[in-house]
């Protein structure tokens, strides 16, 4: 029973592991696809994005503000980043 517990137990933080690995891989993703020449490729990151209220998301989102041509999305953007600083704040 011991090795089963050991087993369990390894299995459970390799999964751990890689799931936060998939993590990290899926957010510098979606950063990418925040600059996108695709409007609905950058709605779906700002989506994204809203789920991870960072101060680096913030920093990364002031930034794409100031980039931001279409007024529906700066407007969402800016509404992430006042979410997202209340938060954090």
């Amino acid at each position: 029973m011991r090795t089963g517990v050991k087993v369990g137990l390894l299995a459970g933080v390799l999964g751990l592991v890689a799931g936060v690995g998939l993590a990290q891989h899926s957010i510098s993703r979606y950063r990418r696809a925040l600059f996108s020449a695709r409007p609905l490729k950058r709605l779906s990151a700002l989506g994204y994005l809203s789920a991870y209220p960072t101060v680096e998301t913030v920093r990364l989102l002031r930034d794409y503000i100031a980039w931001e041509r279409q007024p529906m999305l700066r407007r969402r953007a800016e509404a992430l980043v006042r979410r997202m600083e209340a938060k954090l704040a």
